[in-house]
């Protein structure tokens, strides 16, 4: 009736404690097999019962829940595990909205720089203009002043960089072609000689927001630059505008490279406005810029190769979408490509290669020449 007593024996030169410890090892190693059995069959077990979407979205559910919780946690752990977290990161419809409602104030005030018959009026340099949308910001200084082209700068607050601001018209081009011509990341590698990688790293299934790996020469002597950003684009077909929205981003799957200077600070929102559709020629547009390129160069210096740098790029983006036009380049036309918001499905995309090596499997409706 007497409790049994076990006895264990000690092993030869540990004494009695390292038998304990084995004893406690394998009795933990017991428990831990259970729990992963467990764990496996729980899985399985749903697995059964739904399909790969709701999977998903049932993990996304949980793992916000857990984010809100354990914010620095996730980022540490997304940043461990090479997850880019996307809940985070993607461009938000705020994002759009603002930078929409930009293009309204600036169409709102375009009648300064037109006469009462419609004539261009040339305004002095260096005019403060206040085309800003909300009257605590900084006013915008005028530093280029064309028929068809002007260009503003001011001050980022805190900082010794500008912010610059764009708003132009073409006549001689849709803003189908103009658009996707943007986007294309394929195309730009041919007509812009500036590009040294440009490729789609992964894409957000739920917005259609991806992540770009964009590097690209920088005026001798200096380094070349890299560039990692999120970007997202709305073809909004009741108000007839287009918007593209870009920003930095940290990715886990793009580390820094040596050979390369990283900037960590970009932004950029393009709005165009077409004239009639977006199929027929005409349209204005406004693209608000800035980055912090990292250079021991004074801010003159760095405020010239800008001003004289973005005329310069768009004029190449124009004729590129001209080329594409008259040569009949084929380019995706992102308007009928654009995937389905809201559907209710969560996820995102990985793009190990470049975002036009499959380009023979998509349909007519994807592909069209711009």
């Amino acid at each position: 009736g007497g409790s049994e007593v076990v006895t264990v024996p000690a092993r030869a030169g540990l004494g009695g404690g390292g038998g304990l410890l084995s004893l406690l090892a394998s009795q933990c190693s017991y428990v831990t097999g259970q729990r992963v059995r467990r764990a496996q069959q729980i899985g399985q077990l749903y697995g059964n019962i739904y399909s790969e979407r709701t999977r998903w979205s049932l993990f996304s559910g949980l793992w916000r829940r857990f984010q809100a919780r354990h914010a620095s946690a996730c980022k540490l752990m997304a940043a461990l595990t090479g997850v880019f977290l996307w809940e985070e990161e993607r461009i938000q419809e705020e994002e759009l909205r603002r930078s929409a409602e930009e293009m309204k104030h600036m169409e709102e005030v375009s009648r300064l720089f037109h006469g009462s018959g419609g004539e261009h009026q040339k305004l002095g340099p260096k005019t403060h203009v206040d085309i800003t949308a909300t009257r605590e910001e900084h006013p915008w200084e005028m530093v280029m002043d064309k028929k068809h082209f002007k260009l503003w700068r001011r001050p980022i607050e805190g900082t010794h960089l500008y912010q610059y601001r764009v708003f132009g018209t073409y006549t001689d081009v849709t803003p189908r072609q103009f658009f996707n011509v943007q986007l294309d990341t394929e195309y730009r590698k041919k007509w812009d000689s500036l590009v040294i990688k440009l490729d789609v790293i992964e894409r957000d299934l739920t917005t259609g927001s991806e992540v770009i790996h964009w590097v690209t020469h920088f005026p001798y002597p200096m380094y070349s630059r890299d560039y990692v950003y999120v970007r997202r684009y709305n073809v909004d077909q009741e108000n007839n505008l287009m918007v593209l929205v870009s920003r930095a981003v940290e990715h886990p799957g793009i580390p820094e490279d040596p050979e390369f200077v990283r900037v960590r600070t970009y932004e950029s929102q393009m709005v165009i406005r077409p004239h009639k559709t977006f199929d027929e020629n005409g349209f204005d547009y406004l693209l608000t810029y800035s980055d912090n390129p990292q250079t021991v160069f004074p801010r003159y210096c760095v405020s010239w190769m800008v001003s004289s740098g973005m005329p310069d790029f768009l004029e190449k983006l124009h004729t590129a979408a001209l080329k594409a036009k008259r040569m009949e380049i084929e380019v995706r036309d992102y308007i009928s490509a654009k995937p389905i918001e809201n559907s209710g499905s969560e996820g995102k995309a990985s793009m190990p290669g470049a975002e036009h090596k499959n380009e023979d499997t998509h349909s007519p409706a994807q592909l069209e020449y711009a």
